[in-house]
């Protein structure tokens, strides 16, 4: 289904003047309707703040348990929130949740790629890390348990 955005749409954030209007909005309405209530939700997932896409989250994790027919949509949503904010399994869950419910679906499949591409990487700069780390211990160990020239102990 192509009505899902692409995942680099989440890195874009909107003016702090267009959240301003969809947090009003959110609040304003003394039962929230799902669509604004989603609609902050995204804007905030997209912001650059941690605090922002955290509540964000907490916001779709709340029109998931609510509103039945928008799990499709929020699952892609979490997904994209959890990728952006670096939790890579979470994101993962989530879009291979998705992806059970509709296995062609395109921007979830973009989306899987994304999230192994970056979890690769990421892995490969923690190893390289360990593996420099370890090379740095060896080399202190060496030089420490060295004997010195003329010692026969």
């Amino acid at each position: 289904m192509d009505s899902l955005p692409n995942a680099t749409e989440a890195e874009i954030s909107l003016s702090p003047q267009e959240v301003d209007l969809l947090r009003e909005a959110y609040l304003k309405e003394e039962k929230s309707r799902p669509q604004t209530k989603f609609n902050y939700a995204w804007a905030l997932v997209r912001s650059r703040a941690r605090t922002d896409q955290e509540k964000g989250i907490e916001l779709l994790h709340e029109i998931y348990k609510e509103v039945p027919s928008r799990r499709r949509e929020c699952l892609y949503y979490l997904a994209l929130g959890e990728y952006k904010m670096g939790n890579y399994r979470y994101a993962r869950k989530y879009n291979e949740t998705l992806l059970q419910l509709e296995t062609s679906n395109r921007q979830g499949l973009a989306l899987r790629q994304l999230i192994d591409a970056k979890v690769k990487s990421e892995g490969l700069v923690g190893m390289a890390i360990v593996g420099a780390a370890v090379a740095a211990l060896g080399i202190l160990t060496a030089t420490v348990f060295r004997r010195a020239p003329g010692d026969h102990r």
